[in-house]
């Protein structure tokens, strides 16, 4: 069974020994996962007053105009994020579970989901993505339980290339039954770490808590893979 602090000490040990391509590596992660978030508002006080005041043409033909803007970008967005990010993120992954074990290890493990992965990796992550966005529309618990039930899927994909996407996530699930709360506790004990990347507008983030918390994941994943295979 495993055990927080030895993870920690494991993922710390392989982030601190191959330091500056962690960070950007988890950088590059960071990106890939926070990119998806975002939208605009509108003020309320100009709604209040085009609630009032009949719109003209002008300005329906602005607001159609926007709308479209914001159609097209929101699709050129999803095109990118499912053929480009989502392989991406794979390789990132793989990079840090490599990592445990080789210092050595380059950055051109980044491109390991772009070979004969490419197609598996652009179709389980979008699934795993999915998925995960359903749960949450039911509820936000609920959302954030499957996030954890498919953490396993990123490494899967490249150590089990003869499962297709929808094996990969039901063996992700297998792995991490009985692991998912001891898991949240996991990434709970960084809450330190968390709350000073905040208090430093994500500098330590950057230089210190993501690639801790990056490797530490790739650990429990290692850790979880030995224990399935020894059953």
């Amino acid at each position: 069974m495993w055990s927080i602090s030895e993870l920690k000490e494991k993922g710390k040990t392989a982030f601190k020994g191959n330091y500056w391509k962690c960070v950007l590596v988890s950088l590059i992660l960071v990106i890939i996962t926070a990119g998806s978030a975002g939208g605009s508002s509108s003020s309320t006080s100009q709604q209040a007053q085009n609630a009032q005041q009949p719109m003209t043409e002008e300005q329906i033909a602005i607001i159609g105009a926007i709308l479209v803007a914001a159609c097209v970008f929101l699709v050129i967005w999803t095109i990118i994020k499912i053929f480009l990010l989502n392989p991406v993120e794979v390789g990132c992954h793989n990079f840090f579970k490599n990592n445990l074990f080789d210092q050595n290890v380059t950055l051109s493990e980044i491109k390991a989901a772009f070979g004969p992965n490419y197609k598996r990796s652009v179709g389980t992550i979008f699934l795993r993505d999915l998925f995960i966005l359903l749960w949450m529309l039911l509820l936000i618990i609920p959302g954030i339980v499957k996030s954890y039930s498919y953490a396993m899927v990123p490494y899967l994909i490249i150590d089990e290339p003869e499962l297709s996407a929808t094996e990969i996530i039901t063996r992700s699930r297998e792995m991490m039954n009985g692991n998912k709360w001891r898991a949240f506790l996991l990434d709970l004990s960084f809450i330190g770490w968390i709350l000073l990347t905040i208090i430093t507008c994500g500098i330590v983030g950057i230089f210190w808590t993501n690639p801790y918390m990056y490797s530490t994941r790739a650990a429990l994943y290692q850790e979880l893979r030995k224990g399935s295979a020894e059953q």
